[in-house]
């Protein structure tokens, strides 16, 4: 799918990003199957977190955590849980990030929302809320750490065909983490397995009231 002229003239007039970097974040990046060959060094993965970590969620409250699966053991752990469509991408990424809500995310409110600190106590008392908000606001930093991944020149390819109880107990067992999400990471090779799928038009997935 290419922009339109009508489009391009909109995004050249309203945004504040120059073109090259519109394009490497938004319009020409696309979810990636395959990689090259290089590798991803630890000082890029925590670059990618340290963008993913200034997403906004609820009185700051940061209940998504990162399993990084690099070892040929972890990672054929990890490929014995995912959907057949999934495994060979997924041995083959560089890195994979097994990404996880924390349900006690309120333990860490003195230090991530020390405003807030006095309500430890209700959301202690209250599983199902902390649940619900865990998964909303983890969501909210996974969209940050896809864009923060192909800031620095990753290509990403995130996945939700995976048995979640399967993971959880190969990686998070004795936590309170919940895996939601798997996201294969390297540097791009440049095939395209198929061209851009259609987008939905402003009109047909916007109205204004």
């Amino acid at each position: 799918m290419s922009v339109d002229i009508a489009t391009e003239t909109i995004l050249q007039d309203q945004l504040i990003l120059d073109a090259d970097t519109a394009d490497n974040l938004f319009l020409e990046a696309r979810t990636a199957n395959s990689w090259a060959d290089d590798e991803i060094s630890d000082e890029t993965l925590e670059a990618v977190y340290a963008l993913t970590r200034m997403a906004p969620t609820a009185m700051n409250i940061q209940p998504l955590r990162i399993t990084w699966v690099r070892s040929a053991e972890a990672r054929e752990r990890l490929v014995a849980h995912m959907a057949d469509g999934n495994k060979a991408k997924t041995l083959t990424a560089p890195v994979v990030a097994v990404l996880s809500y924390d349900t006690d995310w309120h333990e860490l409110m003195p230090t991530t929302a020390p405003h807030a600190a006095g309500m430890v106590p209700t959301f202690a008392a209250n599983d199902a809320l902390r649940q619900g908000m865990a998964a909303n606001n983890a969501h909210i930093q996974a969209g940050f750490f896809i864009m923060a991944a192909r800031a620095a020149g990753l290509a990403a390819g995130p996945m939700g065909g995976f048995d979640a109880a399967g993971i959880d107990a190969e990686f998070n067992a004795g936590t309170p983490r919940k895996a939601f999400l798997v996201v294969n990471l390297g540097k791009p090779n440049g095939i395209v397995d198929r061209a851009r799928l259609h987008r939905l038009e402003f009109d047909a997935a916007t109205k204004t009231v």
